[in-house]
């Protein structure tokens, strides 16, 4: 067997990648886990073997903590780590090419476990462009990773409940709010409400979002409820924000920095480019792959775990890459089906009790009609700078998919692959076209799933079959 095959792929080192590594190993599977950050931790975990040991852990809050003891066990499992890895292609059978420190190579391995993590979801709006707009995410990481807090106060608009973590984690930082824009529309919580019931064993982390929420509205700065509508003005940089309410009020205010949410979506990139079936969530307005119960996707040995299967968080994220890696030590012969079920017993309970929030959260935090139906003169390719106006234009002529839009305009075609303008190509063509979003799907992905250069495609060091 080559030493670049492994009975195990993991892409991605974040907490669904890193426990399915710790379970491969303990029930003796070679794995490997490529990674493109330069540190075990994933967006929620992200540079804790860092912050550990500074005086940043405590501010961070206890979920954050929680990735210091998983980071260790991750590093102790005797999985072969590669860091700073990009992933850019996956042939079947599986081959998988990847680029590191300028040099690209390829590895083959039996399974793969796709754990890449979710996404902002994209929120196009006039001005989003401009420098000093940034995503709440981007924030976070700039906070975790450099102790980066900015100097002169933020406004942050946006809903959900990375914003208030975020904003509890920068006061505690020392960093200044000019004001929060919430976009939650009104009567969310009544509609929300009905969903408690089945959420009620996490009570606590009810709990822990009131305990923002009365932090912030006692730390004294503006919060302004059911924001519709939002611009971003300047003179080649932000200066100024303009907004509208649900009740037609309509303001504006200074501003250097604003940060926006607007919720997360699955990473699917990877999965759509392997040609595993993928379905519409209703609750979370988004793609998923369609998986079994250990995670597996319509391709066979491929599997998915963490935000990847849909958006859940670190403690879904754990058990759906045990249950994953359970599987897989089962089909390898180094797990008997008994011992399977009886592990993956605690494994679905742990996730069942990790997910039974999640309805609540989705019906209250759902992304607002305006989301999807950005002003004509927005950018919504940024890539290729193509507009809303210039979408709709086309979606009426012929009644074109995602992919005739995309040979068109060219919206999808630059180094993001559509992971920005996605979703808000198919809400444009839904409304222009009068049908389901769900009826309009996605762009085709094709590799490089990254960029690559003419010079890491040269260095690869194929080898040559024997004469």
């Amino acid at each position: 067997m080559s030493e670049d095959h492994t009975d195990l792929l993991i892409v991605g080192a974040g907490p669904a990648g890193m426990a399915a590594a710790v379970t491969a190993r303990g029930h003796g599977l070679t794995v490997r886990v490529v990674d493109d950050q330069p540190a075990p931790g994933g967006q929620i975990w992200r540079g804790i073997e860092t912050v550990a040991a500074s005086p940043r852990l405590a501010r961070l809050g206890e979920a954050y903590r929680a990735g210091v003891a998983r980071a260790a066990a991750f590093r102790a499992c005797g999985a072969l780590y590669e860091p700073q890895s990009q992933l850019w292609q996956i042939e079947p059978g599986f081959r998988a090419f990847l680029t590191r420190d300028g040099q690209a190579r390829s590895m083959t391995a039996t399974t793969v476990i796709l754990a890449t993590g979710a996404q902002e979801r994209p929120a196009p709006f006039p001005g989003w462009t401009l420098p000093g707009v940034l995503t709440v995410g981007a924030a976070q990481i700039l906070l975790k990773t450099a102790d980066s807090v900015p100097d002169k106060p933020v406004w942050i608009a946006g809903c959900g409940p990375l914003p208030l973590l975020y904003m509890t984690q920068l006061l505690a930082a020392g960093g200044k709010i000019a004001g929060f824009l919430d976009t939650t529309p009104k009567a969310r919580l009544g509609a929300a409400l009905r969903h408690l019931p089945g959420g009620l064993g996490r009570i606590g982390d009810l709990a822990k979002g009131l305990s923002w929420s009365l932090a912030l509205k006692r730390a004294g700065f503006p919060i302004v409820r059911h924001v519709t509508e939002l611009r971003a003005e300047g003179d080649g940089r932000l200066q100024r924000l303009r907004y509208r309410t649900a009740d037609d009020r309509e303001d504006e205010a200074a501003a250097e920095v604003l940060l926006v949410h607007e919720g997360v979506v699955p990473n699917i990139h990877a999965p759509l480019a392997l040609g595993c079936a993928v379905k519409w969530d209703a609750g979370q307005h988004c793609q998923v792959p369609v998986l079994d119960a250990w995670g597996e996707t319509s391709q066979a040995n491929i599997f998915v775990a963490g935000d990847g299967a849909g958006i859940g968080g670190a403690e879904a994220a754990e058990p759906r890459g045990r249950l994953a890696a359970l599987r897989i030590a089962t089909r390898l012969g180094k797990l008997d089906e008994t011992g399977a079920a009886t592990a993956a017993r605690t494994e679905q309970a742990a996730l069942a009790r990790a997910l039974a929030l999640r309805p609540f959260l989705d019906a209250l935090y759902a992304p607002r009609r305006e989301v999807f139906a950005p002003a004509d003169e927005t950018l919504v390719c940024r890539c290729e700078e193509i507009t809303a106006g210039e979408l709709r234009v086309r979606a009426v002529q012929g009644r074109p998919g995602p992919n005739q839009l995309k040979a068109f305009t060219r919206a999808g075609m630059g180094p993001c692959q559509g992971r920005q303008c996605g979703y808000t190509m198919a809400h444009i063509v839904a409304a222009a076209q009068n049908r389901p979003v769900e009826d309009v799907g996605f762009y085709r992905i094709r590799p490089p799933l990254k960029p690559v250069t003419l010079g890491e495609l040269a260095s690869l060091d194929e080898k040559k079959p024997a004469a």
